[in-house]
């Protein structure tokens, strides 16, 4: 069975929601931070 990840802070959220608002795209911010692409995409 799969474990459940913690869920990200909220304060966390809301800054990677303003860096994608920016037009920073999921790769990047993937490379830079820990989430995937696709859970920016998502």
């Amino acid at each position: 069975m799969v474990g459940h990840r913690t869920p990200y802070a909220a304060e966390f959220r809301a800054h990677m929601v303003e860096l994608v608002k920016a037009r920073r795209t999921p790769e990047e911010l993937a490379r830079e931070f820990e989430p995937t692409a696709q859970t920016f995409i998502n």
